[in-house]
């Protein structure tokens, strides 16, 4: 049976180099056997300039091997690709290997290296007794040192478990509200206020449920190591539980109930999240305008645009936590106040760094905590303690400072 095909048909007729006319039509061929038709399917056209072939060579047919040249034997083509590929796949896996490394630096400063900075935070926060306030980094690197010298080290990381066991629930409390109702877990660009409203009813959904676990977790921040057993790492989720239910430890009849903790903990995680967005997506958007104006005025080294793919959101997460803490500390003072009422806490001394204290306060909400701030240790009451967050926020910029000047580095020897 012979092949039956179009007459005039250009793409085969091509081979004929040696024919007139190498874009005309070609009248029809017809193959007298199955080797003259395994010729033209197997083997492609000899294009001059492909493959890197020079004037008057031809392709070899399929499975013969290419010949040997004077700089030695010819490259095989690599199965998928070019073979300049290799290069690129293992900058490429390079590149996301480091920027996995620059995120999980910066959670680990966030979480587990500014630790002591939140607990004496904390503490400075709670403490109404303080003549001290530490306003600024030299004083709280000096009873941060006094709190290590007398206790030792877990003085400065406890109560570091809870904190992640609060993000937990957190978490897996707003991915449940989300699934079971239709509250949005993401705004979408072509959000509208009532998508914003449902947004925000789901954030505070989850501030709620988290509320119980948030107020054990300041407990074990505040504790004092002296007095302080040697408690599990679920003990954050029993206390939380025991909140909840009124049973557990006892506590004084000054304790506030947790529908009166409901407004200061979702007016300030509310707060938090609008401001921290805010500010995130407006540095995000400086640093990527800034980022392309520099791409048109000259041209950039693949160093530096990786550089640009990783960092600006980065930046733009530390920008955001640091102002959004920075604004509602008042807030978060008062609001760990109300927490800690009632619990029988007793708490290290911030004007010594040793002895103990214990937490006797008596407010009646939210607005007498801030009227009896207000007058008893003045405007810079709330601020106690503040020394701490420059600290974290200082330690955080160096540590990404740090990972970019190393992945920097290694870019540019892989380069």
């Amino acid at each position: 049976m012979h092949p039956r095909r179009p007459d005039g048909f250009d793409g085969l007729g091509y081979r004929g180099r040696d024919e007139q006319g190498f874009g005309g039509a070609f009248p029809a061929r017809s193959f007298s056997s199955a080797s003259d038709l395994g010729h033209w399917v197997t083997t492609p056209p000899d294009i001059p300039g492909s493959r890197n072939l020079h004037w008057g060579e031809k392709s070899p047919p399929y499975g013969v091997p290419a010949p040997s040249t004077p700089e030695g034997p010819a490259e095989e083509p690599l199965p998928g690709g070019s073979g300049g590929s290799v290069p690129a796949q293992s900058s490429e896996q390079l590149s996301r290997f480091a920027g996995f490394g620059i995120g999980l630096a910066s959670l680990f400063t966030e979480n587990v290296l500014a630790h002591p900075c939140i607990v004496l935070r904390r503490q400075c926060q709670v403490n109404y007794h303080a003549r001290h306030y530490h306003l600024t980094p030299f004083t709280v690197i000096n009873i941060m040192y006094s709190f290590n010298k007398t206790q030792g080290p877990r003085a400065l990381w406890k109560g570091m478990g809870s904190t992640f066991i609060v993000q937990g629930v957190t978490l897996g409390a707003e991915g449940l509200i989300s699934e079971f109702t239709p509250l949005p877990r993401e705004v979408s660009q072509k959000w509208n206020p009532k998508q914003i409203g449902e947004h925000l009813l789901l954030k505070s959904l989850t501030y709620m449920v988290a509320m119980p676990f948030y107020s054990a977790s300041l407990i074990e921040t505040v504790q004092s190591e002296i007095i302080r057993d040697n408690t599990g790492i679920l003990e954050c989720v029993k206390e939380g539980i025991g909140r909840v239910i009124g049973m557990g430890v006892p506590h004084s009849k000054r304790l506030l109930p947790l529908l009166s903790l409901i407004f200061p903990t979702v007016l300030h995680g509310v707060l938090h999240y609008i401001i921290s967005s805010i500010i995130q997506k407006f540095v995000l958007l400086i640093l990527k305008r800034k980022t392309y104006n520099s791409h048109l005025a000259e041209s950039t080294s693949p160093v530096q645009s990786m550089l640009d793919a990783y960092f600006p959101e980065l930046i733009a997460n530390f920008a955001a936590s640091l102002c959004s803490d920075v604004i509602l500390y008042p807030l978060e003072t008062v609001l760990h106040r109300l927490h800690i009422q009632g619990t029988r806490t007793i708490i290290d001394n911030t004007d010594l760094g040793y002895e103990v204290l214990p937490i006797n306060t008596q407010y009646e909400g939210m607005r007498d905590c801030i009227n009896t701030i207000k007058q008893e240790e003045g405007v810079l009451g709330f601020y106690k303690g503040f020394g701490a967050v420059i600290i974290q926020y200082t330690l955080h910029a160096a540590v990404l400072q740090i990972t970019k000047i190393i992945y920097s580095t290694l870019l540019q020897n892989s380069v």
